[in-house]
């Protein structure tokens, strides 16, 4: 009997052990799988915030890839605006370089022109002072180019009398030489300018005034060339400047004398000269 309960609490004894290693074997397993679930939760909190920081990321680069193609789309059509407004330049660019070839080759003719008619001038001033040098030699005539035109300037003690415009003896051989180089020159107009000192007119003059008299020596003296020595009236102009235009004082009588003056003016036209 005493074997038997020894025997009983043997096996309880035996069955109680190995129940208590059973129990702490479960202990440990719990124990691990409840560390193993914070490390999940841990880790899986970590996830969260990596996939948050990831959204955000990727939101932020779809942002910049949306500007960088409304970028691109906008620099595109810039650099369309400007190939259309640099082709536009390009057109205005030869278009002004073709009118300024235009307006050099106007200018070069204009240039051409002038350098004939002035070699004319010269020519035309070269015959004048010839003809008349030969027979006549008096500091009252003088001939020079002026400017664009050749000019002959006479005293009018060579061809009037004092407050007259009737042409006296002396003015025939002076006229003569000059209706012989104008009538040489066909194509070029003459103007006869007549010219007074400040001295009024007398009352019992059939004159007017400086006026009436300048224009009426004028007059005479074109009547002259183209009566006496055939110049083709429609190249004759009769001009007077009264006073208003003296070369001196009015203040001695030496400077009044050079006032009274007659200028034939012998004046080219530039259009016989352009080619167009």
């Amino acid at each position: 009997m005493k074997k038997v309960v020894l025997l009983f609490a043997l096996s309880v004894l035996v069955a109680s052990c190995g129940s208590t290693k059973e129990l702490e074997a479960l202990q440990a397993k719990h124990n691990q799988t409840k560390q193993e679930l914070v490390d999940t939760k841990a880790n899986l909190t970590k996830c969260l915030v990596e996939k948050e920081r990831y959204e955000e990321k990727s939101a932020i680069l779809a942002s910049t890839v949306e500007d960088l193609r409304r970028d691109k789309q906008e620099t595109l059509k810039q650099v369309g605006d400007l190939t259309v407004l640099t082709q536009g330049a390009n057109d205005n660019i030869k278009e002004s370089l073709a009118q300024l070839g235009k307006k050099d080759k106007y200018i070069n003719k204009i240039r051409a022109a002038a350098s004939k008619k002035d070699s004319l001038n010269l020519l035309v001033a070269f015959h004048l002072k010839k003809e008349l040098q030969q027979g006549i030699d008096d500091e009252d005539i003088e001939v020079n180019v002026e400017k664009t035109v050749v000019f002959i300037s006479i005293s009018d003690k060579l061809l009037f009398k004092s407050g007259s415009y009737t042409i006296n003896d002396k003015a025939s051989k002076v006229l003569e030489k000059v209706a012989t180089v104008v009538n040489g020159q066909p194509e070029m107009d003459v103007m006869v300018e007549g010219h007074t000192d400040n001295t009024p007119v007398k009352s019992k003059s059939s004159l007017k005034d400086n006026w009436d008299l300048s224009v009426k020596r004028s007059t005479a003296i074109v009547r002259e060339l183209q009566n006496k020595y055939q110049v083709a009236p429609n190249r004759l102009i009769a001009a007077g400047r009264s006073s208003y235009v003296p070369i001196a004082a009015n203040d001695t009588p030496a400077n009044k004398s050079k006032n009274r003056r007659t200028k034939i003016i012998i004046l080219p036209r530039l259009n016989q000269f352009l080619i167009y």
